[in-house]
């Protein structure tokens, strides 16, 4: 499996949010992962390569809207196609 023509580049900010304006849907369609300060994380909602941040919900602490509270993160992050 060589796949890796028909996948587009990742970008350097990209959200999980439809309404954000850093989603980019054909990412998703492919399997990707985060590595954040060297371990994988699942539950990153966006990151941002150049400025080393990721946003990760705070518990299950949600706001009114029913969405969950994101705390962001500084360090080192990478990411990857599996």
């Amino acid at each position: 499996m060589n796949d890796t023509t028909a996948r587009p580049e990742l970008p350097d900010h990209l959200s999980i949010d439809p309404r954000s304006p850093h989603h980019v849907a054909a990412v998703f369609e492919h399997d990707i992962g985060i590595r954040f300060n060297g371990k994988d994380r699942a539950d990153v909602e966006e990151y941002c390569i150049s400025e080393g941040w990721i946003r990760v919900p705070a518990g299950k602490t949600v706001d009114r809207k029913g969405k969950p509270l994101l705390l962001k993160i500084k360090g080192r992050v990478e990411v990857f196609y599996r």
